[in-house]
């Protein structure tokens, strides 16, 4: 085995999480797998993976490797994807991750964009309700807020906050709301996501900022189920304005406490430390950033 063919396994070992996986993808059994990392350990004179009977982690060593092989093997790509033809054309596998309900939203119709403007690349979306880990195999993630891992790259796309709304179902009748604490007397759909305090709300006006512990019937992991109740009249939501502004501008939503936003949600893309401005990841995120902000204009989304 050479060592390409070394950094080609390595990483496909990390994306695939198990040994067993592995070989499963490969045609090959386990043994097979395990001895083939015993030898490139052997080869290497350091341990790389630490198994346990349920998982691999890497050691630190194990970590700038996968880093270094990733970036080696995009230019490897590149590279020849030069020799073949366009040298402006980028090449390779672009991996692509994303939260469910943005992703389903606007990353999947942008992607169909991209792959027919740029057809020598190869991109795969991965959907899933957290951020990646470093080790687990991907170019660049799509996420709102502060990025929860100082190791990673964080490429500010676009600016974002979430706003409070409701059914005019459920306000009928209710008691106003004109401040704040107003919300400790209403029906709050709560969302948990990621590591955020649960039915915490920050609300800020200016210098100002207010945090309310809300309470309600109905809470969920997912923002678009918390989004469909609200519109059928179940309570308050805090959602993103690009969650939420087709439907107050349609009127099945209502603003509640208009003077007033959560903290800012803005848009990042993180990508590993190692990963270089690669051809591939900068033409996405030149597209992905031109086409956020092209919805923006269009939408009227502040």
């Amino acid at each position: 085995m050479n060592a390409v063919s070394d950094l080609e396994f390595f990483l496909q070992l990390n994306q695939c999480g198990s040994m067993v996986a592995t070989a499963r993808q490969l045609g090959v059994t386990p043994p097979v797998i395990s001895r083939r990392l015993q030898e490139l350990e052997a080869r290497l004179g350091i341990v790389l993976l630490r198994r346990t009977t349920r998982s691999l982690q890497l050691t630190e060593a194990g970590q700038l490797y996968l880093d270094e092989a990733r970036r080696l093997l995009g230019e490897i790509a590149e590279l020849e994807g030069r020799v073949r033809g366009d040298p402006n054309q980028p090449h390779g596998l672009l991996r692509v991750n994303a939260s469910f309900g943005f992703g389903r939203r606007h990353i999947v119709p942008l992607l169909a964009g991209f792959a027919r403007q740029y057809p020598r690349l190869e991109v795969e979306l991965q959907l899933s309700d957290r951020p990646p880990r470093r080790q687990e195999g991907f170019d660049v993630a799509i996420r709102f807020g502060q990025p929860p891992d100082s190791r990673l790259h964080a490429s500010l796309l676009l600016r974002n906050r979430r706003v409070l709304c409701a059914a005019s179902a459920y306000l009928a009748g209710r008691p106003p709301i004109t401040q704040p604490r107003d919300l400790l007397r209403h029906d709050c759909i709560v969302i948990r996501e990621n590591h955020d305090t649960h039915g915490s709300w920050v609300l800020q006006q200016g210098d100002r900022q207010e945090t309310v512990k809300v309470r309600g019937p109905l809470s969920s992991n997912d923002g678009e189920t918390a989004v469909q109740w609200a519109m059928q009249g179940l309570g308050l939501v805090l959602r993103s304005w690009w969650d939420v502004g087709d439907l107050l501008r349609s009127g099945q939503l209502l603003r509640v406490l208009p003077d007033w936003q959560s903290e800012p949600a803005d848009i990042y893309a993180l990508y590993p430390p190692a990963q270089p401005q690669q051809a591939k990841l900068r033409v996405w995120l030149e597209f992905l950033r031109a086409a956020l902000r092209s919805e923006q204009a269009l939408a009227g989304l502040q």
